[in-house]
C-alpha cells in the first residue's frame, strides 16, 4: 500500500466515523425556532403592554379562502396624512396560529407619502392575520381578518 492510498482511506474512516454518530441523534432532537413567538407574547413585545384599538382606518386585504397557504397576499392600507406631526410609524402583520406570530414588520417615515404596504405571507392553516399599526403619536390601531387556508403553507 502506497502512502497516497493509506491517507486516502484514513480519511475516509474518519469522515464516517464523524457523520454517523450524528446521524444517529438527528431524528431525536426537534429543531427549535430563535424566533418562536406565540400572538399575544407579539402583540405584548410590539406594544409595550398596551391595547391596541379596533379601527376602520385600517384596511386590510387578504382573501376569505387562500388555495396555498404557501403564499397569501396581504395588502395594509392605512387612512394617514403622513405629516410631520401624524404619521404611521410601523406596520405589523401577524398571524394567530403558526410558529412565529410575527409575519413581516415594516418601518415608516412621513417621506414615504402614503401608509400603504403590500406582501405575501406563509399561513400553516385556517387562522387570522392580524395588521398592527404604530402610529407616531404611540397609540396602535388593529385590524384582523380570518384567513381559510385549504394547503398548509408551512410544512
Amino acid at each position: 500500500m502506497q502512502r497516497r492510498d493509506f491517507f486516502k482511506k484514513l480519511g475516509t474512516v474518519a469522515a464516517i466515523t464523524a457523520v454517523i454518530p450524528a446521524m444517529s441523534f438527528a431524528g431525536d432532537a426537534k429543531p427549535v425556532s430563535p424566533n418562536k413567538m406565540d400572538y399575544d407574547t407579539a402583540v405584548k413585545t410590539i406594544t409595550g403592554g398596551k391595547t391596541p384599538k379596533p379601527s376602520k382606518k385600517v384596511k386590510l386585504k387578504v382573501p376569505e379562502i387562500a388555495e396555498n397557504g404557501a403564499v397569501v397576499p396581504v395588502t395594509v392600507t392605512i387612512d394617514s396624512p403622513m405629516t410631520a406631526d401624524n404619521y404611521v410609524k410601523a406596520i405589523h402583520i401577524l398571524n394567530g396560529k403558526n410558529s412565529n406570530s410575527r409575519c413581516i414588520d415594516v418601518y415608516l417615515t412621513p417621506a414615504n407619502g402614503k401608509a400603504m404596504f403590500s406582501t405575501r405571507i406563509k399561513l400553516a392553516g385556517t387562522q387570522n392575520v392580524t395588521a398592527l399599526v404604530e402610529l407616531s403619536n404611540g397609540e396602535f390601531l388593529i385590524a384582523s381578518q380570518s384567513v381559510k387556508v385549504t394547503i398548509g403553507g408551512c410544512g
